[in-house]
């Protein structure tokens, strides 16, 4: 079950890959000036992850519009996300938690994806720009999406 509507955001330092090689990024860096929304999503290379950041790299502009940052969260490596990425022109911060910690702290584990071993459920935050959780969602399944309409409703009442 995610966390709260209401409470902390746990704070994070997650790695992210581009050609300029490692680089942390900390959710708390964005605290005084944007919102941010989470994303949280299975595995790189699979159809409906894809497909849900492909469409955020698309969108990117109304999010950027509402003063929020999108940072998108999964259990691969910085650099198999990399490489995906690159191969789908994907557009938007991806971050690796590949120890699950993050996961773990915003209650969205999903256990035993397809028989593989255990991942990010697909769920959705917007954390404001002082570190409260103002919406929270993980979907029914990981093939379903989160609701983008209630994203930036909540977003637009934030500015």
């Amino acid at each position: 079950m995610p966390i709260a509507v209401g409470s902390q955001a746990p704070d994070f330092t997650l790695k992210s890959k581009s050609a300029a090689g490692l680089a942390d990024v900390k959710l708390s860096a964005n605290y005084g000036s944007k919102n941010t929304v989470l994303l949280f999503f299975p595995l790189a290379f699979t159809g409906v992850c894809t497909q849900e950041m492909c469409d955020m790299t698309a969108g990117l502009g109304a999010y950027s519009a509402l003063n929020a940052d999108v940072i998108a969260i999964s259990v691969d490596s910085p650099f198999a996300q990399e490489a995906w990425a690159n191969a789908n022109k994907i557009g938007i911060q991806i971050v690796s938690d590949l120890n699950k910690t993050t996961t773990d702290a915003y209650g969205v584990r999903f256990p035993m994806l397809a028989g593989v071993g255990d991942t990010s459920a697909r769920a959705a935050f917007v954390i404001d720009k002082t570190g409260v959780v103002r919406y929270a969602e993980q979907t029914a399944t990981p093939k379903d999406l989160p609701n983008f309409t209630a994203i930036q409703a909540v977003l637009a009442g934030l500015n």
